[in-house]
């Protein structure tokens, strides 16, 4: 399953079109089930989706105080710490919007990243109120992706491609000698929505390979994202977008 894909002339097209994409999911999720969880990514394209979002008059089409906020990846850096996409985050959007603090739901990134993983998993599971084996049901998982392939923390070749039985994990990334606390695919793909939003030309072959050749073996971590049943959005920008046909 690809999914949907739209391409966009202009990079602030695909800025608009992101954050008005998410506005719709936001109020679709309060009409019905009565709140908005969304996870957010990080990266320089989501972050101006975000100061759209904080701003006039988007700022004032999604209800904060029924607004949930999660991550689906982070930085083992403290929260303060310029690669936080925590501090990102709050300073292109949730300083603006006045979302009650207690909806903030952050990766205690500071800590030992294994101890940080499963807090936020336990954290997530309170949250729903499911038990272990379960897997929760985020209204918008939002998502970017590396020229690698990658998506929130999920890089080629490492061991978090293959759990099964975890929300999030730590994540050992051995080309950047880092570790990176992720959602997993079976997290991931229990999403009702999942979104991704993707601009810059360096992103476009890697874009071709993922979405260009369906038939072939899934086997680059962006394509291993596959709701069911929830819904799969791809929204490109024209240079992301230069490679398919």
């Amino acid at each position: 399953m690809t999914g949907e894909v739209k391409v966009f002339d202009r990079t602030e097209d695909l800025i608009r079109n992101s954050a008005e994409k998410i506005v719709s999911i936001a109020q679709e999720s309060i009409q019905n089930r009565g709140q908005f969880a969304w996870c957010l990514s990080g990266g320089s394209t989501p972050k101006e989706v975000y100061s759209m979002l904080a701003a006039l008059p988007l700022k004032e089409k999604i209800d904060w105080g029924k607004t949930h906020i999660f991550w689906g990846d982070e930085r083992s850096v403290v929260r303060t710490h310029p690669d936080s996409n925590f501090r990102m985050a709050k300073e292109s959007l949730l300083d603006a919007v006045g979302i009650p603090p207690s909806n903030i739901h952050r990766v205690a990134s500071e800590e030992d990243p294994m101890l940080a993983a499963q807090q936020y998993e336990d954290d997530i599971r309170e949250f729903f109120g499911i038990s272990d084996g379960t897997f929760p049901e985020f209204d918008l998982i939002l998502l970017g992706m590396g020229d690698d392939g990658h998506t929130a923390s999920l890089f080629p070749d490492t061991e978090a491609l293959k759990v099964k039985d975890r929300l999030v994990v730590d994540n050992f990334v051995k080309k950047l000698n880092t570790h990176r606390i992720t959602f997993t695919f079976p997290m991931i793909n229990r999403a009702r929505n999942v979104l991704f939003i993707i601009s810059g030309s360096v992103k476009s072959k890697m874009i071709k390979q993922v979405l260009a050749n369906t038939e072939a073996p899934k086997t680059l971590p962006s394509q291993l994202v596959q709701p069911k049943p929830g819904s799969l959005f791809w929204f490109l920008d024209k240079d992301a977008a230069a490679d398919l046909t």
